[in-house]
């Protein structure tokens, strides 16, 4: 099984940790949350792993050797040049992917208990062009599924803005939930990337084309997940993995 793990970003919300190290690096409960999400994936059965680069990349490519990387093959997306954004950066690395098997997309910065293999069979098993994992969890930014678990929109209930553009968010025809981070991709899904290119968000992409493609949701109530991309979530996420 295949699978990609976002870690080109600036880490902006980590300064200063990230004034000298890439956000992939900056340790959590003693191990950079790079190799929490590699070994993560490899427990759950995934033996091959993209990982896309921007800030300080050579850090994170001279951690990879120096652990062997991990007993895994793993690919590097190089951005040095420019980040691509969630979009762009699995655009970029699609090159990767090619064939007709599914990938898992993972950010860096999200600790979970979900259990990665079992996503990826649903998703195989929902024939759907992308699967995003979401909860019911606190947040201003929504999901938004129809009765059949697919992906109908967008909307940010502080501002009730919504996505994507003429869409009526009506609570009695949408569930709402949180976006994880994690989702899985089938290759079925690069024809939509057609005029598409550069630096765009993957969210963005599916809430353009969720009508045409088919982009569904694995919709739970259950799931323990923490952002670690913040100062305070840091301090929070070492009791966070002794609970999981």
């Amino acid at each position: 099984m295949k699978a990609m793990i976002f870690a080109a970003g600036l880490g902006t919300r980590l300064k200063p940790l990230t004034d000298h190290l890439p956000k992939a690096l900056v340790p959590v409960a003693g191990k950079p949350m790079l190799e929490h999400v590699i070994l993560k994936l490899k427990a759950a059965g995934f033996t091959e792993i993209v990982i896309n680069i921007h800030h300080f990349g050579e850090q994170i490519i001279g951690f990879l050797q120096a652990n062997q990387h991990f007993g895994l093959t793993i690919h590097i997306s190089d951005e040095r040049e420019q980040l691509l954004d969630t979009g762009g950066g699995i655009q970029k690395a699609s090159t990767f992917f090619q064939g007709n098997e599914p990938f898992l997309v993972h950010n860096v910065d999200i600790l979970s208990d979900t259990d990665l293999k079992t996503l990826y069979d649903y998703h195989v098993q929902s024939g759907n062009d992308a699967t995003l994992l979401a909860s019911q969890r606190k947040t201003s930014r929504y999901l938004l599924f129809d009765d059949t678990d697919r992906l109908c929109g967008w909307i940010n209930k502080d501002t009730r803005q919504t996505k994507p553009e003429g869409f009526v968010y009506d609570p009695e025809r949408y569930r709402a939930y949180a976006f994880s981070g994690i989702h899985v991709i089938s290759p079925t899904l690069f024809p939509y990337f057609q005029g598409w290119s550069g630096k765009f968000s993957i969210m963005d992409f599916y809430l353009q084309n969720c009508q045409e493609a088919r982009i569904g949701g694995c919709l739970t109530d259950t799931l323990q997940l923490i952002d670690i991309g913040k100062p305070e979530t840091l301090i929070q996420a070492e009791e966070f993995l002794k609970r999981i």
